[in-house]
């Protein structure tokens, strides 16, 4: 009997060569242009005025700015030594410090808590009004909320020396108590900020599966339990960015909070409202200290916070990989 023979292979046809640069690339490129752009003319390119710091720059009569940095004298590390040296450096240090503390922590544990709040509401119409009323504020300029903080405290007509006129106490002059102060940097930080931060951590509340609250409802899960077993451990890995960086800017403030709301952070408020930023600000319009001083001092914010949010991020790695940023 004759055996069939096996049929021959079929020779494969050549894999076609991949091309170095598609049509998506090109898009996908043009769409980063301008963001490419951007960070080199405002983040990358401003960098070179980090030589400042190490500079006792003096204006050249007749000279551009470049040509003066380039001819100013090299003074190493005296414009740091000066900045560290400053009297009131550790009060300014430890204001920074202990708002961003504080910060840090309102700012996870309130906009989380909001955040499951609202989503618990059934009226999508009340849920929207809501959002919006506490996402307001976040677009306000703190020159305008300096005034309105303004008319609520001044000694004269005051609103709020209205009220505790009207119920028998003494008018208190704002402006002159620094132990006040803390608490009232405090309540509008939280004000003006939590609806945006709150808005994060809804948004990632709705990309939860819904199945998952669904077979709790069928366990008998109450809705504290269902915030505490699903939503906050889904919520987990965006809390710990958030955190990684705000930790990253805990050596710098918000300068509108501290300096426009206190109406410039003069005595005798400074000890309470002085912070790193604010100092920078005022030995730049001081007109007594150099340049190179206050380049100095930002220089220092940029490279601790810098250390800091990567010492934040490494941690985070050890202890849950996936939720470092780096």
């Amino acid at each position: 009997m004759q055996q069939n023979k096996a049929p021959a292979a079929v020779q494969a046809e050549p894999a076609k060569k991949k091309r170095w640069w598609t049509k998506d690339d090109t898009e996908l490129t043009i769409l980063a242009l301008p963001t490419t752009v951007w960070y080199i003319l405002f983040c990358y390119l401003p960098m070179f005025g980090i030589i400042l710091a190490f500079k006792d720059y003096t204006i050249t009569p007749g000279k551009n700015f470049l040509t003066s940095l380039l001819n100013s004298d090299w003074v190493a590390f005296d414009n740091f030594k000066y900045f560290f040296g400053l009297r009131d450096f550790p009060q300014i240090l430890r204001n920074t410090l202990l708002y961003n503390i504080v910060f840090i922590i309102l700012d996870i544990a309130l906009p989380v808590t909001l955040a499951i709040l609202i989503s618990n509401i059934y009226s999508k119409r009340k849920s929207k009004t809501y959002q919006t009323m506490m996402f307001m504020p976040h677009f306000m300029s703190w020159v305008v909320v300096s005034y309105f903080v303004y008319a609520f405290l001044v000694t004269d007509k005051g609103l709020l020396n209205s009220v505790i006129q009207f119920f028998g106490g003494e008018k208190v002059n704002w402006y002159s108590t620094p132990g006040a102060w803390p608490m009232i940097l405090i309540i509008m930080h939280i004000w003006k900020t939590i609806g945006y931060k709150m808005v994060v951590y809804l948004a990632s509340i709705t990309g939860i599966d819904s199945s998952l609250y669904e077979a709790a409802v069928l366990d008998g899960a109450t809705k504290f339990q269902q915030a505490k077993y699903i939503t906050i451990p889904s919520l987990r890995p965006i809390i710990i960015m958030m955190f990684i960086l705000a930790i990253g800017g805990i050596f710098s403030s918000d300068f509108g909070l501290f300096y426009q709301v206190s109406r410039g952070a003069n005595q005798p408020l400074t000890p309470m409202v002085a912070t790193l930023d604010v100092k920078v600000y005022q030995m730049l319009t001081s007109g007594t200290v150099s340049l190179g001083k206050t380049a100095a001092a930002s220089l220092f914010q940029a490279v601790v916070g810098c250390i800091t949010i990567l010492s934040a991020n490494a941690i985070v790695r050890k202890v849950d990989r996936s939720s470092a940023l780096i």
